[in-house]
């Protein structure tokens, strides 16, 4: 009788044990899905885009699987430090507020904020004076809406759940302006939808201490090991040519920016 409580015992363990193992080989991503090209929801329910593309490179790179969670901006963080998923691969600047509470990698890539019009505006430049009076539309709890907030003082900044509903309002003629990535309005503005619009202009400087030095991978405070090995993995793609294929997949330009 013992024999075989301890038979059944050892057979729970190793089935434990196989359980842990197989969870330490799935890393569970988070992303918006409403950013294109960098993630977004296709029809059919799919995650697609350069963030996607990366992301699962690293995996590869660390020999786990990938599995994707869609998760609205405004609840990104909150839903991590819940544990929805382990790393957030979303396009999400490293700045001090955030470095508050999550850890990040270094960047995976790097691009400018611009400012995009109606093709008609009369609008000369992207100052605050430049501005003054004026509608501007950006999505909230990002580095752009922090910036304009704090820049455009004149005018009055209009927040927006995501890209896609500052495009759709500057198409219609609701907003005077909108600010955001400047891949992300290029890739509006070389759609149908954005045929009425153009970027005016980058603002400058572009402060770091709202932009911070890039877009980097958030994960739970604490998780260095989990960091370390998403670090690694970044530099690996960048040395063996797997971030230059996806790059020159939806860019022209490489996108990390200047080497650190």
């Amino acid at each position: 009788m013992r024999i075989a409580l301890r038979i059944a015992l050892a057979a729970s363990a190793a089935l434990l044990t196989l359980g842990v193992a197989q969870a330490q080989e799935t890393l569970r991503i988070g992303t918006e899905g409403a950013y294109p090209p960098f993630n977004n929801l296709t029809s059919d329910g799919q995650l697609v885009g350069f963030d996607i593309d990366i992301a699962k490179a690293l995996c590869d790179e660390i020999k786990v699987k990938c599995t994707f969670v869609a998760q609205d901006w405004d609840g990104i963080i909150p839903a991590l430090q819940a544990g929805k998923f382990d790393a957030i691969v979303a396009s999400m600047s490293i700045t001090p507020e955030r470095l508050e509470k999550v850890d990040f990698t270094h960047k995976y890539y790097n691009t400018p904020s611009a400012i995009a019009v109606p093709k008609d505006s009369t609008l000369k430049g992207v100052t605050k004076e430049d501005l003054a009076g004026k509608t501007i539309g950006v999505a909230t709890t990002t580095t752009h809406f922090n910036y304009a907030s704090k820049t455009y003082t004149d005018s009055t900044i209009k927040g927006y759940p995501s890209s896609p509903e500052e495009q759709a309002d500057l198409a219609n003629g609701r907003l005077d302006a909108i600010e955001d990535d400047i891949v992300v309005l290029q890739q509006f503005l070389d759609s149908a939808d954005g045929a009425c619009c153009k970027i005016l202009g980058q603002p400058s400087p572009q402060p770091v201490e709202i932009f911070g030095p890039g877009a980097g991978i958030a994960v739970r405070k604490g998780e260095t090991d989990l960091v370390n090995k998403l670090n690694s993995a970044i530099d690996a793609i960048r040395a063996n040519g797997k971030y230059k294929e996806i790059n020159d997949k939806y860019f022209k330009f490489d996108v990390f920016g200047a080497e650190s």
